[in-house]
């Protein structure tokens, strides 16, 4: 990638979409604006976001810029991983192997199911009293 240039991937997770631009630089994550560890104090968060530049032996060879919004905390750190993964695969066709291989370029499908209605929540009835 010539400098100034940049690769976008989108990524999913639950209700949470993340916003990816690659590009070649230092290896600074930055979340909505922020350095990625003052939005995500959590260790296990962190692990998650740099596990597709860990995986193609990337780690300080791209800044990484995203927008990220809905859902909660852990949804948003997956979706980023998942922006990131497929940003990677777009770049070089050699790390799309690596990548499938650990599951980062797949979407985990699971989301909330909708409330039914009679009852309390998607599957929860209501007690059952006899008189």
């Amino acid at each position: 990638m010539a400098n100034g240039t940049y690769n976008r991937a989108t990524g999913k997770r639950k209700c949470a979409v993340a916003q990816v631009r690659l590009l070649s630089g230092s290896g600074i994550i930055t979340v909505n604006g922020k350095p990625y560890e003052e939005v995500f104090p959590r260790l296990e968060h962190r692990r998650l976001i740099q596990l597709p530049l860990l995986a193609t032996n990337t780690v300080g060879k791209f800044d990484v810029m995203v927008k990220v919004n809905g859902g909660g905390v852990s949804g948003q750190a997956g979706a980023i991983c998942h922006g990131i993964a497929r940003s990677l695969a777009r770049i070089s066709k050699g790390f799309k192997p690596l990548l499938r291989q650990e599951g980062l370029l797949t979407r985990d499908p699971r989301v909330k199911e909708r409330k039914k209605y009679g009852l309390k929540r998607a599957r929860k009835a209501p007690q059952y009293t006899k008189r």
